[in-house]
C-alpha cells in the first residue's frame, strides 16, 4: 500500500527531543484517564485545556457529560442544535489529541527506535512491501522530502505539528468574536488524518501492552470515539483508514465496511 497523501504535505515545527520512557500507569488509571478527560499521571506532552467560562470549555463539558452518561457514541458525535460545526470540530480535534497523546504515552516506553525502527502497520522490515502500511514524515524545513523515521521521532515530529496548529490563534482562535479562517477545517481534516496512523500504529504493534496494562476497552472506545466522529463529518477518506478495516469491524459491530474494489 501506498502512503496517504495527507501524511505527506502537512508542515511541522520540529525541535524538540524525543520524550524519555514514561512509566506505565496502574491498570485502573487509563480508563479514568480516558472517561474524565483528566489527568493524574504524567503524559506524552502536556494537555491542551479550554479557558473556563469559553463557549469551547463548555462544548467540551457537554460532550464529556453524554460521554459520561453512556449515550450510544453514534448519537454522542453528533452536532448539537444550534451549535456551530466549526466550535464542535474543533473540541473534538483538541480532545482527540489529548487522548491519543494518552494512550501513546502509556505504551512509549515498550515503543523505541530499536523495537520500532519504521513507523507503520504491519512487519517490520528494511524493505517496503505492498501488504505494509508505511507512513514518511516530510515538514517542508528539515524534512523536505518523505522520509522513514523510527516510529517514536515520527510521533514527535507529528505531534510537535499537532500542537502548533492547534495554539496557533490565527487557526484555532481563542475569541468566539473572532471569524475560523478558511483553512480550519482542511488543517482538522489534516490534523485528523495525521493523527490516526497513531491508532494504527499502537494497535498493530503494541496491543498486548494495551491488554497486559488492561487498557484494551478502554482505548476500544476512544477509537471507537474517533471513528464515529470523522466519518459522521466525513474528515478521513475511506482509504485512509483502511490498515485498520478488520478492527473496525470488530469495535464498530454496527459498521458497514466495503472492501476497495467493491466501492
Amino acid at each position: 500500500m501506498g502512503v496517504p497523501s495527507s501524511l505527506l504535505t502537512a508542515n511541522s515545527t520540529v525541535g524538540r527531543q524525543a520524550p524519555l520512557p514514561l512509566p506505565l500507569p496502574k491498570k485502573p488509571t487509563l480508563g479514568s484517564l480516558l472517561t474524565n478527560g483528566q489527568s493524574s499521571v504524567q503524559t506524552f506532552r502536556p494537555k491542551k485545556k479550554f479557558e473556563p467560562g469559553t463557549l469551547r470549555y463548555s462544548l467540551h463539558k457537554q460532550a464529556q457529560a453524554s460521554l459520561n452518561s453512556g449515550i450510544n457514541l453514534r448519537d454522542a458525535v453528533r452536532l448539537p442544535p444550534r451549535e456551530d460545526m466549526n466550535d464542535w470540530l474543533a473540541v473534538h480535534v483538541v480532545d482527540f489529541f489529548n487522548r491519543i497523546n494518552l494512550i501513546y504515552g502509556t505504551i512509549s516506553d515498550y515503543c523505541t527506535e530499536e523495537s520500532c525502527p519504521r513507523m507503520s502497520g504491519g512487519p517490520s522490515t528494511e524493505v517496503f512491501s505492498p501488504s505494509l502500511f508505511e507512513y514518511l514524515w516530510v515538514d517542508g524545513q528539515k524534512f523536505k522530502k518523505p522520509t522513514p523515521l523510527p516510529a517514536p521521532q515520527y510521533i514527535s515530529h507529528l505531534m510537535d505539528w499537532v500542537e502548533g496548529q492547534i495554539n496557533n490563534e490565527e487557526i484555532f482562535p481563542v475569541s468566539v468574536d473572532v471569524r475560523f479562517p478558511r483553512t480550519f477545517v482542511p488543517t482538522c481534516k489534516k490534523i485528523l488524518a495525521r493523527l490516526f496512523p497513531v491508532f494504527v500504529h499502537v494497535y498493530i504493534h503494541h496491543f498486548d501492552r494495551l491488554v497486559a496494562i488492561g487498557a484494551e476497552a478502554h482505548v476500544n472506545t476512544c477509537y471507537k470515539h474517533f471513528y464515529y466522529f470523522i466519518t459522521e463529518f466525513d474528515l478521513v477518506s475511506q482509504k485512509e483508514l483502511e490498515p485498520l478495516t478488520e478492527m473496525t469491524r470488530k469495535v464498530c459491530k454496527d459498521v458497514v465496511i466495503l472492501s476497495p474494489r467493491h466501492r
